[in-house]
């Protein structure tokens, strides 16, 4: 039975990573490892999200595929489970440093893309 269900859980997480798509040519600013206040967020140029919102004693955490862009929001999920992420500020430089505005927190670039794709392969192993 354990095998089983070690069986599923790895078919599981090979779909999430089949699902996902490198991030469409005018979204790639999205890509990188930003924070702000209560959020990380790390994006790869792939279309992976890793989301983390820790605010006292509750957090919520989201590892998915970008499913697609609504204008400067985002979508993650699988299937019917998605969230949308506002952006009401898209990425942007503003004195050297890129910044953009996620469901109301203001967000700073901390990694590039290239510092997404080895943190995301680090997360994985």
């Amino acid at each position: 039975m354990r095998a089983v269900r070690m069986t599923l859980v790895s078919l599981a997480m090979l779909a999430l990573v089949a699902c996902a798509k490198p991030l469409p040519t005018d979204k790639s600013n999205y890509a990188g490892e930003w924070r702000g206040g209560p959020i990380s967020l790390l994006i790869t140029p792939e279309g992976r999200a890793i989301y983390e919102r820790k605010e006292g004693s509750l957090s919520k955490k989201i590892d998915a595929p970008v499913k697609e862009f609504k204008g400067d929001n985002f979508v993650v999920g699988v299937g019917f489970m998605t969230t949308e992420f506002v952006v009401t500020v898209p990425p942007h430089e503003d004195g050297g440093v890129w910044k953009m505005t996620v469901d109301g927190v203001e967000l700073t670039r901390v990694g590039g893309p290239s510092d997404a794709v080895e943190k995301s392969e680090s997360m994985s192993t």
